[in-house]
């Protein structure tokens, strides 16, 4: 992998970039992006020099679509009459179904691999970027066929993105969609409806304030912007409502334990499920 270019230089894409500088890579990273956020990201060191979809698509053995999902959709019609069989595509969009049907109709097997990083933050942009940001995190890729992983040019992108120390997890697309409808699609939504049901039901600041850190915790999801999650919710609304369904049906169990020796049970459950997820992400 000699070239890369970045399609929307943003907090994703951005850190791709300079992970992959911290990491050695010595090749040419290019930016696709507007004007003030290719000059925003050449000042970052996340890209050398920008170029336009039709230049990058000639000039790059691989094309990293760091977009939201709608704009990964219309990217990849774009890029399909233009870009060398010998070029690697893939994204980071956090649904999966979609993109890769998308991708299904328009290019072939090799020259596709869907891509999540699971990192992020509420901040968006490139400014936001960080050559840490995947560092420990899981990185999914969701190939259609096993062989996609096969190739010499997917193994060269996995093995930088080990070096950027994230960790390759692999899972069909419609595995993928339905695990992080539970495990980062609902988080979210609990984020938001805490928050909003604080909005409703607190009568004033002075409340408010008589919080703790853990309320910062549990509301820190929803700082997020919505024109990230229109995308994510209405491409895996089938599996979202059912992860909403469950977590509803759990609330009523709550309530209607509050005076049981149920709730123990409930409680410890609950802990064993929250301390394997800190294992995990040791």
């Amino acid at each position: 992998m000699q070239s890369v270019g970045i399609i929307g230089v943003g907090l994703i894409g951005g850190s791709f970039g300079l992970a992959l500088r911290a990491s050695g890579f010595s090749g040419k990273i290019y930016g696709v992006s507007s004007t003030n956020t290719i000059q925003d990201a050449i000042r970052l060191g996340a890209i050398d020099r920008g170029l336009s979809l039709e230049e990058a698509a000639k000039e790059c053995d691989l094309l990293y679509i760091g977009q939201p999902i709608s704009a990964i959709v219309h990217t990849l019609e774009r890029l399909a009459p233009l870009v060398a069989a010998e070029t690697l595509i893939t994204d980071v969009g956090s649904t999966k179904c979609e993109i890769t049907a998308k991708a299904g109709l328009l290019l072939s097997p090799d020259q596709f691999l869907g891509g999540h990083p699971m990192a992020g933050k509420e901040s968006r942009g490139v400014l936001s970027a960080s050559a840490g940001l995947f560092r420990g995190r899981p990185y999914i890729l969701t190939p259609t066929q096993q062989s996609q992983l096969d190739t010499p040019r997917v193994g060269d992108f996995i093995s930088w993105v080990e070096r950027c120390g994230a960790h390759i997890i692999t899972v069909s697309p419609e595995e993928h969609d339905r695990a992080v409808a539970f495990t980062s699609h609902l988080p979210q939504l609990a984020s938001t409806g805490l928050a909003l049901t604080l909005a409703e039901c607190l009568e004033n600041e002075t409340q408010l304030r008589l919080a703790g850190p853990g309320l910062q915790d549990m509301s820190r999801l929803a700082l997020s912007s919505f024109a990230i999650w229109d995308d994510i919710i209405s491409t895996n609304t089938t599996n979202i409502e059912h992860a909403l369904e469950v977590y509803i049906d759990k609330l009523t169990e709550l309530r209607d334990n509050l005076q049981t020796q149920r709730l123990g049970d409930v409680f410890a459950t609950a802990a064993g499920t929250a301390t394997r997820i800190r294992m995990q992400n040791k």
